[in-house]
């Protein structure tokens, strides 16, 4: 009786071993095909700037070397026809030692000189006339800091990133045509509509960003849950298809491997000083001198310039 109790476990640990033999060659591959696709959608989505390291910068930023630095993120109005506005424009700066991100929502009509241009205009009009590289320049003599990387986000491409996520879920200061206030889920034509208003928010532009920064926390939110996994691939595709980064894949290690505290920290700095003007005929903002000093040192002293 013994013996063919233990001929039976014998039996037993053949298959038992062929399954989890098949579980981890399953697992594999799946985890293979995302790394792939990963790195593949790292490479579509890098696109080099033909500009040098600015010349607010001794020396290059290391990342390896946990160097501070600043990232510009472009939300482009894309139109047929024309290069588009930059209808968001936000600043970071990060810093690896104290752990925190600062974060700078600039009003797209910030008159302000157009670096390369030659002229005074709105600060989003930057993008029209010299693209990623004119916006560039521009925002670092606004803020007087470098701007080392920059990420640029198709707007209309943005409802498929919120799509390929399932959706984001924010909390509505205020009820405006289809949406009511308080906690809402999104899809991604939803969030498009969301993150564009801007007429019927008493705060405006301002109303906007807060409500532009409420969805991409969302889309974090769920791009990190375990459901996400299940939809990788249309993430990806989403990603491919819609953001550009001077940023590199060696880069973005580096930067998940050293920065990683300090990206989850972020300070939001506020600018809501300043004045509307109208200038022949055309409404700009005003951002006021003293408020924008403390800004720059803000952010230069985040740099450890």
């Amino acid at each position: 009786m013994k013996r063919s109790r233990q001929k039976a476990k014998k039996k037993k640990w053949p298959w038992i071993v062929g399954i989890l033999g098949l579980i981890v060659i399953g697992v594999g591959i799946y985890l293979f095909s995302v790394y792939n696709s990963f790195t593949s959608t790292m490479d579509e989505i890098h696109e080099p700037i033909d500009r040098p390291v600015s010349d607010m910068r001794v020396d290059e930023v290391k990342l390896n070397e946990k160097d501070p630095f600043s990232v510009l993120l472009l939300g482009v109005d894309e139109r047929e026809g024309d290069r588009g506005r930059s209808d968001t424009m936000v600043v970071l700066t990060v810093n690896p030692d104290d752990k925190t991100t600062k974060m700078v929502s600039i009003p797209r009509d910030t008159y302000t000189e157009i670096v390369g241009r030659g002229i005074m205009d709105k600060i989003n009009h930057a993008y029209a006339f010299g693209g990623i590289e004119m916006s560039m320049a521009t925002v670092e003599n606004l803020l007087d800091i470098p701007i080392d990387y920059v990420v640029q986000v198709n707007m209309e491409g943005f409802k498929d990133i919120v799509d390929a996520v399932d959706g984001v879920t924010v909390n509505s200061p205020m009820a405006f045509d289809s949406y009511s206030a308080g906690e809402i889920h999104m899809n991604g034509d939803e969030a498009l509509g969301y993150v564009r208003m801007r007429k019927q928010d008493p705060r405006g532009d301002f109303g906007r960003q807060d409500r532009q920064k409420q969805v991409i926390q969302g889309i974090m939110r769920e791009g990190a849950s375990i459901n996400s996994l299940m939809n990788y691939k249309d993430i990806f595709t989403a990603l491919g298809d819609n953001v550009r980064t001077n940023m590199k894949f060696s880069e973005m290690v580096e930067v998940q491997k050293n920065y990683r505290d300090a990206v989850g920290q972020v300070d939001q700095i506020i600018v809501d000083e300043g004045y509307g003007e109208t200038i022949d005929g055309i409404w700009y903002y005003m951002m006021d001198e003293s408020e924008l000093a403390e800004i720059k040192t803000t952010l230069k002293d985040h740099l450890n310039m």
